[in-house]
């Protein structure tokens, strides 16, 4: 036997909880720093602030990986791991905008950033398992339509998610400015609470329209010897300390990957930490310290419209990755894509006012896709099923070691190298996409395309 060839319909009902997830990851990318701002924090400081998300996925989705790869119950093995991460994910959302509620406690700046780590690490919680299961339902020559479904739900989630306050504002004339009983303006407030509502909304289809493979049925797969092999030994009771042994054991694919992604991710933490001040003083021309004027949070709304650009930009191409990497290969596919976001940063730096940025966000949405999409293609062709989960989880160490070096550096080469215009910092992330696509080519990709 070998697993069942999914429809199209049961791979897209199968990842839809993707699509609250990265809906509540846009509302956080986009206005996560411009919220901190308002409650006092220093452009230098945004990415002190920020270091506590890619720790959330350092310390949480190995551990998270390694458990659901072992667990096994009447709910299953993956979804348990979604519904808890969304309701709390969905805490942090309703709370973050509203930190201010807590003041006679402790300074709103400090409650915003405790909700942003609840919030990531609680993403962390629901995301990585989805990725494995991906693996777990899909057959090998699957993997790539499996990926990029995920990556086209992502991309709709994070237009909605992106663009939400500013339609809350523009077509139904809720506040975008702050007032004396809140500073973070209503648009956002409840843009948030939506997002919290359609997170646990689209987690609830997925685990309603979705079935998992049971370990009696991973045992009639003939056809995956690693399968058969690893469920046929004696094996001793999985202990959280294997994390450590499978990380020292990963195969040489996932290696040169890491650097890979090591490069990408420095970018993207780059570009969404410092894009809503680089464009509040680059475009809009406003001071460091502006960040209750009008027009910071107009360059704020329009953050999110740009960031949307991208996202559906990715949802799009995410459709046409299979069949590029079956006509060129998906190293190139890789490569090629990860120039064209490089190129799409660094152009911030040029572009004369903020309709113009939206070419920039074009290029930079189709990185974004491949982003999303090939690497995990690429590595789940290297990985025994088995340990599909952990290593899913370990490969997450090459998305947030580069974030939290970028966290620590950043703020100082703002503040001592670029003097605060914070566009130099997008301008770097652009340069380390180009590095990225040059490493890609080096890879070794065991399964073809």
């Amino acid at each position: 036997m070998e697993k069942r060839k999914l429809s199209f319909w049961e791979i897209w009902n199968m990842s839809f909880g993707f699509l609250g997830i990265q809906m509540g990851f846009a509302l956080q990318n986009a206005n996560a720093s411009r919220i901190l701002q308002i409650f006092g924090a220093d452009v230098h400081e945004l990415s002190w602030f920020w270091i506590i998300a890619p720790l959330m996925g350092l310390i949480v989705q190995p551990v998270i990986g390694h458990y659901s790869d072992n667990t096994w119950s009447k709910f299953g093995r993956r979804k348990p791991y979604f519904l808890t991460g969304a309701l709390l994910a969905s805490i942090g959302l309703v709370l973050m905008p509203q930190a201010e509620i807590f003041i006679a406690f402790m300074p709103a700046l400090w409650v915003g950033a405790g909700m942003l780590m609840i919030m990531d690490a609680s993403f962390n919680i629901a995301m990585e398992p989805f990725r494995a299961l991906v693996g777990d339902n899909l057959r090998s020559d699957q993997h790539t339509l499996g990926f990029s479904v995920q990556t086209a739900l992502i991309g709709i989630g994070a237009v909605i998610g992106s663009w939400l306050p500013y339609v809350l504002h523009n077509w139904f004339d809720v506040s975008n400015q702050s007032t004396e009983s809140s500073a973070v303006p209503l648009n956002l407030i409840y843009s948030f609470i939506i997002g919290a509502v359609v997170l646990v909304g689209t987690i609830l289809i997925t685990i309603l329209t979705t079935k998992e493979y049971s370990p009696e049925e991973l045992m009639q797969f003939q056809d995956e010897k690693e399968h058969q092999n690893a469920l046929d030994e004696d094996v001793k009771e999985a202990k959280l300390s294997d994390i450590f042994s499978d990380f020292a054991k990963m195969p040489e694919t996932m290696r040169q990957l890491s650097w890979v992604q090591f490069f990408s991710w420095f970018g993207l933490f780059g570009m969404w930490v410092f894009s809503t001040p680089a464009i509040a003083q680059h475009i809009y021309g406003l001071a460091p310290e502006d960040t209750k004027s009008a027009d910071f949070q107009n360059a704020g709304d329009w953050v999110g419209i740009i960031f949307g650009v991208y996202n559906a930009v990715s949802a799009v191409i995410a459709f046409a990755l299979p069949l590029i990497a079956k006509a060129i290969g998906r190293k190139k596919t890789h490569a090629v894509s990860l120039a064209l976001g490089g190129i799409g940063l660094i152009s911030m730096y040029f572009m004369p006012n903020k309709e113009s940025l939206v070419f920039s966000m074009i290029l930079v949405g189709i990185a974004w896709a491949s982003i999303l999409a090939m690497p995990y293609a690429i590595l789940a062709g290297s990985i025994k099923p088995k340990k599909m989960g952990v290593y899913m989880g370990i490969f997450n160490f090459f998305i947030v070691i580069p974030q939290i070096i970028n966290a620590l550096i950043g703020g100082p080469l703002v503040k001592y190298v670029y003097h605060d215009h914070a566009i130099f910092a997008i301008v770097m992330s652009g340069v380390s996409f180009l590095i990225a696509a040059v490493l890609v080519l080096k890879v070794k990709d065991i399964k073809g395309v």
